[in-house]
């Protein structure tokens, strides 16, 4: 396997330069996130990537955690790597001083992220998952409950947990059966979970679970799930009433703990209300959205961990002479132009994702950082328009990145020792957690379109078009190439948004068979308006002489690439969901 080597360079550029770090750190509560403490913080958190967690990448795959006689131990070094993210608060990074926290923008916390969920996914899983834990216990837990768990969950000190999932009750929480009885001043929960993401490890002393449970008078259905702060170790330091019964045996991310886990086998897990009784799925949700969008990154960050070792096997490998290659000697078969194909297929895709993925974390900044109201509210709007797509599209993306590097790598690819099937198999389960591909495409056309009848993405498809109509009549060949195409893409949006529209009152089912091609129009026109912004401002820098190694000469090219090879699907796809849609229900289910 190669190393990963974080592509910082193109990080920055979409930072600064595209989405604006300094209008965020402008914003209230980011003071001391100077220039040069984001730029110490990348390149710090790079060295970490590369030289700490991307090392560890493969002996987590091999080994994997395991449970020995009841104890879940992860792979040789994760306790130390875990203890080096510790000592330098990594864990803190977006959360505010007072609960030990840098107070440093989600922005940049996105960043370091991606560089680390590429290096490691199942490794990093731990720390994404611990945010979240921290940001719902902090918008929703009581005092008591933020002064004790917040100080020691944002060092990183213990770690969090979501608990949703039961055998019957999946992406249906409405069946959940969790019971919690109270007991005096807390409750004693009993029932099963699974799929549980570092459920249990040996990296932290404490892990704190936040579970979703029913109280006895609870009503039926969603409206009756209550929130609890479920502790392994009881403030006394005792033991609570909670075990890993097993872990689950996966595809990919070995290194990952999935467990399966009890609570109240004995008297019943001790465990403390977050909130008012009955509004658990409203403040899982703080944590759900969370995941959602760093899943999303996930597909982003395997994206490139596959494109960078796919380039680099390419640059060395020969076979055959490239068609129309002139010099001596042998050459690589990044020089056939099927192999160029794909590497710009894949790279193209994921300067569009990390664009998607920065906007929407900028958005959230600005949705709870800025002192207008009005422009919070629209950053908000922007947060959940583009929640489905980060999540849902960069997913389906990163899974075919993935696919496409162990097709650079030919049969070597499917060839465990070089690492590029592991990619693959660590991808597959990013379309799948914290919500479908299409519950994020039923969010997209029922919520976010449906919900106000198309008005709040109209304006999302404006600013799109204003842009697009903009390059479109540029003097550069590649602006107005780019320009064109986003402009025919605009319109077939425009098109599907009103016939989801008309359709949802014909019958619903059209626009729920729709949802998926709709969420892949989208995320092809969205990350079509990134490459074309970036576009616009590489051809700027160009013509200012300031393009001293090719670096924005090449966003021309990757623009142009992504016009010409992927935003022309949105045709197809305006077809697929417009005159497709009855025909996915046609066929009587005895006959499938």
């Amino acid at each position: 396997m190669t190393a990963y080597i974080p592509p910082l360079r193109d990080i920055k550029f979409t930072l600064e330069e595209l989405v604006g770090l300094e209008q965020v750190t402008a914003l209230p509560g980011f003071e001391e996130a100077t220039s040069e403490l984001a730029d110490s913080i990348l390149e710090e958190a790079g060295h970490m990537a590369e030289g700490i967690l991307a090392p560890l990448n493969r002996v987590g795959d091999e080994v994997g955690a395991v449970m020995e006689n009841g104890v879940v131990r992860t792979a040789e070094g994760w306790g130390a790597a875990w203890n080096a993210l510790v000592e330098g608060g990594w864990n803190g990074l977006p959360f505010a001083a007072e609960w030990g926290g840098m107070g440093l923008p989600n922005l940049l916390n996105t960043a370091v992220h991606e560089m680390w969920q590429a290096a490691n996914m199942a490794f990093t899983l731990c720390p994404m998952l611990t945010q979240g834990a921290v940001n719902a216990i902090r918008l929703y837990g009581s005092d008591a409950q933020k002064a004790f768990y917040l100080p020691k969950m944002v060092s990183g000190e213990w770690t969090g947990t979501m608990n949703l999932t039961e055998p019957q009750a999946g992406s249906d929480l409405s069946a959940v059966r969790t019971k919690a009885v109270p007991d005096g001043d807390h409750f004693r929960l009993s029932g099963q979970k699974i799929f549980i993401t570092y459920g249990d490890h040996d990296l932290a002393g404490n892990i704190v679970h936040l579970v979703l449970g029913r109280l006895p008078d609870a009503p039926a259905g969603v409206k009756g799930i209550s929130l609890f702060v479920v502790p392994k170790v009881n403030p006394d330091g005792s033991a609570n009433d909670v075990k890993c019964v097993s872990l689950e045996h996966k595809l990919g991310i070995h290194g990952s703990p999935t467990a399966v886990m009890s609570f109240g086998d004995h008297d019943g897990a001790v465990g403390e209300l977050i909130g008012q009784p009955n509004r658990g799925l409203e403040y899982m949700f703080a944590m759900m959205n969370h995941a959602r969008l760093a899943v999303g990154l996930q597909g982003l960050a395997i994206a490139e961990r596959a494109y960078q070792q796919a380039r680099d096997y390419a640059r060395e490998r020969v076979q055959g002479r490239p068609v129309g290659w002139t010099a001596s000697g042998s050459a690589g078969i990044v020089h056939h132009p099927d192999v160029r194909r794909l590497l710009m297929t894949m790279k193209c895709q994921i300067e569009a994702m990390r664009g998607i993925h920065y906007t929407a974390a900028a958005a959230v900044d600005v949705a709870h950082s800025h002192p207008d109201a009005d422009r919070r509210a629209e950053a908000q709007q922007m947060v959940e328009l583009l929640t489905p797509i980060a999540k849902g599209w960069c997913t389906e993306v990163g899974q075919t990145i993935a696919s496409l590097g162990v097709q650079v790598h030919g049969g070597m690819g499917y060839i465990e020792e070089t690492g590029a099937a592991q990619h693959l198999r660590d991808a597959r389960i990013t379309t799948i957690y914290e919500g479908t591909t299409a519950i994020q495409a039923n969010d997209l056309v029922n919520r976010k379109i449906l919900r106000d009848k198309g008005v709040g993405i109209a304006k999302l498809l404006a600013e799109i078009k204003a842009v697009a109509v903009e390059l479109s009549g540029d003097a550069d060949a590649s602006l107005t190439v780019i320009g064109q195409r986003m402009v025919e893409a605009v319109g077939s949006a425009e098109r599907v948004v009103a016939w989801i529209v008309e359709a949802q009152t014909q019958d619903p089912r059209l626009p729920a068979a729709a949802a998926v091609p709709v969420l892949e129009l989208m995320g092809q026109l969205v990350g079509g308006h990134m490459l074309a912004r970036a576009a616009g401002i590489a051809k700027a820098r160009v013509t200012e002489g300031a393009d001293h190694d090719g670096f924005y000469a090449a966003k021309l090219v990757t623009g142009r690439f992504f016009a010409e090879h992927v935003l022309c699907h949105v045709a197809a796809l305006e077809r697929t969901a417009i005159s497709g849609s009855a025909s996915v229900m046609g066929l009587d289910e005895a006959l499938l």
